[in-house]
């Protein structure tokens, strides 16, 4: 897989027990732009939060008094400035641990699809109605396919 210039910083504000490596949320990351076919140099980071962080943040920005898994915020640009930023992640560790538990994969495979899912979102796609979900879905599952992890969406 042909990879595309990537910029990504990656912080830890969490324990990092059981928390992925820079590394792979880089092959992570990279997979999902090159397979989304974003050929441009990409400028991103990702930061891993507590639940006490990522319930603030969520709160602040979406109004939801909880923590949850993943949280998006796509760079927003003055019209027709150009840059290679496209964003920053938050990934709440406890909530992924939590969900992967419950759905019965591991939290290795959670983290991945997690970070495919926001790097998306940071390239514009949304789940906001039945057609561009599927689109989003059918986009990740093949990244994650690429990536030797199963389909996310399966029964």
């Amino acid at each position: 897989m042909a990879t595309t210039p990537v910029e990504l910083g990656v912080s830890y504000a969490a324990p990092r027990r059981g928390v992925p490596t820079p590394a792979s949320f880089r092959r992570w990351t990279e997979a999902a732009l090159v397979i989304a076919r974003h050929r441009k140099p990409a400028e991103l980071s990702i930061r891993v939060v507590g639940a006490r962080e990522g319930r603030a943040l969520n709160r602040q920005y979406r109004g939801k008094d909880y923590a949850t898994n993943v949280l998006s915020f796509p760079v927003e640009l003055p019209r027709g400035v150009t840059s290679p930023l496209l964003g920053d992640l938050v990934i709440c560790a406890p909530v992924v641990v939590r969900e992967a538990r419950e759905q019965g994969k591991p939290p290795r495979n959670h983290y991945a699809h997690l970070t495919v899912h926001g790097v998306l979102h940071l390239l514009g796609y949304d789940h906001q109605n039945e057609c561009d979900a599927t689109l989003m879905e059918t986009l990740e599952t093949r990244i994650l396919a690429e990536l030797g992890i199963a389909d996310p969406y399966a029964a």
